[in-house]
């Protein structure tokens, strides 16, 4: 079956009109920036945060962009509070169109001193959480028979070694990759496109510590050919390119916003 679109149909490509985009990890860098670029180009945003008062200047900065924005307490680790979360969003929003797994932690030490509780906390929160946000998401597009797009949060970690002691963050990131694509290939019949971003280190106040210390930033730069850490604003042209039909014909890529790291 072939699929053409008109001269408006491209006009409007990345219109976010009357979608319903669910963004994990709310209160986060990445996060609010996905929320306030997404309400941009015309999305309603829920945002989510284990602390329901870390979100109250995510939801503010969403509705100076003229969209409606909704705050829900989530443990993404958590199933019961996941499915407790998506049935709020339906129940008062309808539906839902988009969903950004932000949510995530990570947890630096050398491998043969990485403790496997910390390992196995990382591994939930990125691994686990992703996988229980985009089932609760997949559940619904596919009970309304419409498309929808779904964003995962990956890493430059997923694709590759770095000495400063990422055995669980770069790990959990590789998983999500190829869970990303799994999802993509098991859902695409439902027209239901699954994507990943990939970002470099980027400007945090959990990253601060490592940008401000000067032998730390020489090493994560050498690694990045544009010379700088990104800066959380960096990721929304390609959120809303994969939130929006744009990428109409997208599923199952991992997108590198990185400065040119994956790239050598």
């Amino acid at each position: 079956m072939r699929v053409k679109m008109g001269l408006d149909d491209i006009k409007s490509m990345f219109d976010l009109s009357g979608k319903v985009a669910v963004i994990t990890g709310g209160s986060g860098g990445f996060g609010r920036a996905a929320a306030i670029g997404l309400a941009a180009y015309g999305a309603n945003v829920v945002v989510t945060s284990r602390t329901l008062s870390s979100l109250e200047e995510t939801v503010s900065e969403v509705e100076k962009q003229g969209a409606q924005a909704l705050a829900i307490s989530c443990d993404v680790t958590d199933a019961d509070s996941v499915s407790a979360m998506a049935k709020q969003v339906v129940d008062q929003c309808g539906k839902i169109d988009i969903m950004v797994t932000g949510a995530g932690i990570a947890a630096r030490h050398p491998a043969e001193e990485m403790p496997i509780d910390e390992w196995q906390k990382v591994m939930d929160a990125n691994v686990k959480g992703t996988l229980l946000c985009c089932q609760e998401a997949g559940r619904d597009m596919i009970r309304r028979s419409e498309p929808g797009s779904i964003i995962t949060v990956g890493s430059i970690r997923g694709f590759l070694g770095h000495p400063a002691g990422y055995s669980a963050y770069g790990t959990s990131k590789g998983a999500v990759h190829l869970l990303t694509k799994q999802l993509a290939c098991e859902w695409a019949k439902f027209q239901i496109r699954v994507n990943c971003i990939a970002p470099c280190i980027f400007w945090t106040p959990l990253t601060e510590p490592i940008l401000n210390d000067a032998e730390m930033y020489k090493i994560f730069m050498s690694r990045i050919p544009l010379g700088r850490a990104a800066e959380p604003e960096d990721f929304i042209g390609a959120l809303v390119y994969l939130a929006s039909p744009a990428s109409s014909m997208m599923t199952g890529h991992i997108m590198s916003v990185d400065g040119g790291a994956a790239a050598g």
